[in-house]
């Protein structure tokens, strides 16, 4: 029986969904930090900026927490990451391998085709971006509440939404009842559509398809830096592969890049899916808040990111659209750095998962 001597479209897709968990991982505290900072709305003065720093809040975490609450909505996190990065690096690899054949069919035979544009490597990037996301999004969805948790918003906005009624409700109980939070899964899940319906699990789909630019950009830059290099050190081979620590270095700056260009709408896909933005907007127009499991939107009409951003430049100016920017580049940088580190290897691994498995079945690839 013959091995696959090459990944497939599904073996580069698991490879960097491998990668991606990885790395992942490796920073995950630091996910939840930039999380519930991009979610917290706050006033432009200092006593409230203060609060949402990254020590500040890994300290009220440990303290309010414990150790388990860096890790809150892990499994989920790591699904999300797993099927968003499988999705885009199938999707990713399996139109560019198309793209590239077509080139070379109307090559003439033997010639070497030309490395991709950068406007070509976005374009690909961005489609299977968008594909991922419209596939994946409701676990993002359900990863970012897991990650909020009880947060900062909604503790404040039940603070600026008491009324006399909140006598009457202690007296019923309720106010004990509106304490128990099933933060699982399945709880977050039914949460979602018990409020919103089943479309409460594609909040933040406008935004997230905008931000399919950001790995693009990533994708993009580190395809044409690299050819660059290789071009330098005199490699023609279009397969050839820069060194681990290299790899490192280009996908920092790339991911970078993308990073600082696509963050007001990352912070504004995030108080989307947290609905921080809709209990913004219901205490500057006075609405109050709903009850627990309650539609908070009737007409099932949510805030948009455009909306998000015009109230966030009002309230902080030009600054406020990079509240938590420091831990989301960090985070980011680490993140992409490690993959791109990382993807030769877990190439090797998803090379031999795939040997295993056409063993396994006992049939020929």
């Amino acid at each position: 029986m013959s091995k696959p001597t090459q990944l497939t479209p599904f073996g580069h897709a698991l490879a960097g969904a491998l990668g991606a968990c990885f790395s992942n991982a490796v920073v995950y505290p630091l996910d939840i930090v930039k999380t519930r900072i991009q979610a917290a709305t706050v006033d432009s003065n200092e006593e409230e900026k203060e609060k949402l720093s990254v020590i500040g809040i890994l300290l009220r975490i440990f303290k309010e927490e414990g150790i388990s609450g860096y890790y809150r909505g892990f499994i989920a996190t790591m699904l999300n990451t797993f099927s968003m990065q499988y999705a885009y690096f199938f999707f990713y690899s399996f139109v560019r391998t198309s793209y590239m054949k077509r080139l070379a069919a109307k090559r003439p035979a033997g010639s070497t085709a030309p490395p991709l544009s950068t406007a070509a490597e976005l374009a690909l990037g961005a489609v299977a971006g968008a594909l991922a996301q419209i596939f994946t999004i409701p676990v993002a969805v359900i990863a970012t509440r897991q990650q909020i948790g009880r947060s900062i918003d909604r503790a404040s906005a039940k603070k600026a939404s008491k009324a006399p009624a909140d006598a009457d409700k202690a007296e019923n109980g309720e106010a004990e009842a509106e304490e128990e939070y099933d933060d699982s899964f399945l709880g977050v899940a039914k949460e979602i559509i018990a409020e919103e319906g089943v479309t409460g699990l594609w909040l933040g789909i406008k935004p997230g398809l905008v931000l399919t630019v950001n790995p693009a950009i990533t994708y993009g830059l580190f395809e044409r830096v690299k050819s660059v290099m290789l071009l330098a050190k005199g490699e023609t081979n279009m397969n050839a592969k820069l060194s681990p620590w290299m790899a490192f270095t280009v996908g920092a700056l790339s991911k970078s890049l993308a990073t600082i260009v696509t963050y007001p709408y990352i912070m504004a896909k995030v108080r989307i899916q947290a609905r921080s933005a809709d209990i913004e907007e219901a205490q500057e127009e006075h609405i109050p808040l709903p009850q627990h499991n309650k539609p908070h939107h009737k007409s099932g009409h949510h805030v948009g990111a455009l909306t998000v951003l015009a109230r966030i430049w009002r309230r902080n100016g030009f600054l406020g659209w990079y509240q938590g920017m420091g831990a989301q580049l960090v985070k980011a940088v680490i993140t992409q750095a490690l993959l791109f580190m990382s993807k030769d290897q877990f190439e090797h691994w998803a090379l031999a998962i795939m040997v295993l498995f056409y063993r396994l079945r006992g049939t020929k690839p």
